[in-house]
């Protein structure tokens, strides 16, 4: 069974703070988290820091991520039961996924 991990645009990006050549950043319009392939040099700490795993490398050795599909997901379009949705996250909703990536690198954390 395959499992999505998908990236959570965290506010306080782990990704962007480790990212040796700033080849992450956050776009102004969407919000969305992007890799500027152009700039990235293939390192993997993104990857490695990501509590939710929503970095990857493609086929071709590019990392990737979701990037909200310029603000227009289609994940969202595509969903047969309409059980997702795009929105603007609340305040609410920006708490409880810190304190999930917090259980979660704790959980990861080497002992």
């Amino acid at each position: 069974m395959d499992i999505p991990m998908v990236c959570w645009q965290c506010e306080d990006a782990p990704c962007m703070a480790v990212c040796p050549v700033k080849a992450i950043y956050r776009n102004t319009k969407t919000g969305a988290i992007l890799i500027d392939a152009s700039l990235c040099i293939g390192c993997r700490e993104c990857m490695a820091v990501c509590p939710f795993g929503g970095i990857t490398i493609s086929e071709t050795g590019e990392m990737i991520k979701c990037d909200l599909c310029n603000g227009d997901p289609l994940c969202v379009k595509l969903c047969p039961t309409k059980a997702l949705e795009y929105t603007k996250p609340s305040k609410y909703i920006l708490t409880k996924k810190r304190e999930s990536a917090l259980k979660i690198s704790e959980i990861l954390k080497p002992s």
